[in-house]
């Protein structure tokens, strides 16, 4: 039977993130995607200026009661950038009312980068996101957002005992699979450190560039996709950072694209992957 998704995170209309991104790609990978949007903005808001934001929260009861009356439930909830504090505990309801048995929870706790969080969030933001850590099967975070999440010490130079130190102790918080993107240990490669059922991985390639925004989206919504397509974390860990790889070399000599990644072109390579896996 296909799988049901529910996306829970914002929609940047313009700027090439969160739903703008997870909706094609899952889609793309087969599954039916139902989205919850958190927000709509004019833009993301690396680079952009004067955005508009509309908070969409007042909408939730009514939109859930909703799916409560029509019986509507899920296979796999998937968060990315929620907002506010007050998400978190609809996430909360959500994996506990409307989640079919087996589901996957997959926490994608999108709110910082190189040490520093999101302009619209604060500490209190980030605690309360720990509170999903325990609820979820899976979680993405980046290195800045794994130190927020687990109230370790941000430094730019680590070594491989920092983030197993990292890993370790989002484990200690109640989930066994710790996906930790944007991880470099050399100047010229970057990767994906994993730490699955109490064993490490590290798949790194080539680093390109200085970092384009979105390309957490990209990785996140394709690993999702891939996970629930194969049932395999490890190969879904590899085509999703492939992909990323793939998208940004399509993007970076192309200086008037600087707010994204061009990715939609390169979903076709993405699929002949899976058919090759297939065969």
């Amino acid at each position: 039977m296909d799988k049901k998704i529910l996306t829970v995170q914002d929609i940047s209309c313009y700027g090439q993130c969160s739903i703008t991104v997870a909706l094609p790609i899952l889609s793309a990978l087969g599954h039916e995607t139902i989205i919850l949007p958190t927000s709509v903005l004019s833009t993301h808001t690396s680079g952009f200026k004067n955005f508009v934001v509309k908070d969409l929260t007042d909408q939730f009861d009514a939109i859930l009661n909703h799916w409560k009356k029509e019986h509507i439930t899920f296979d796999c909830l998937y968060t990315g950038y929620l907002g506010s504090e007050n998400l978190v505990e609809y996430i909360k309801f959500i994996k506990d009312n409307f989640m079919n048995e087996g589901a996957s929870i997959i926490i994608d706790p999108a709110m910082g980068d190189e040490g520093k969080l999101y302009p619209a969030f604060d500490l209190k933001y980030a605690k309360k996101m720990q509170e999903l850590i325990p609820l979820s099967d899976i979680i993405l975070p980046n290195v800045t957002e794994a130190c927020f999440l687990s109230d370790t010490p941000y430094v730019e130079k680590y070594d491989e005992i920092y983030i197993k130190d990292l890993l370790v102790k989002l484990e200690a918080k109640g989930c066994k699979k710790i996906i930790l993107t944007d991880v470099s240990f050399e100047e010229n490669t970057t990767g994906v450190y994993s730490l699955i059922d109490g064993k490490y991985s590290y798949y790194k390639h080539q680093k390109i560039g200085n970092g384009i925004h979105g390309t957490g989206d990209v990785f996140s919504s394709t690993f999702v996709g891939v996970y629930l397509l194969k049932n395999d974390i490890h190969l879904a860990i590899k085509m999703a950072a492939d992909f990323v790889y793939r998208c940004i070399v399509n993007t970076i000599d192309d200086k008037s694209h600087w707010y994204g990644v061009k990715f939609e072109k390169q979903i076709k390579h993405l699929l002949k992957g899976i058919e090759d896996e297939s065969l």
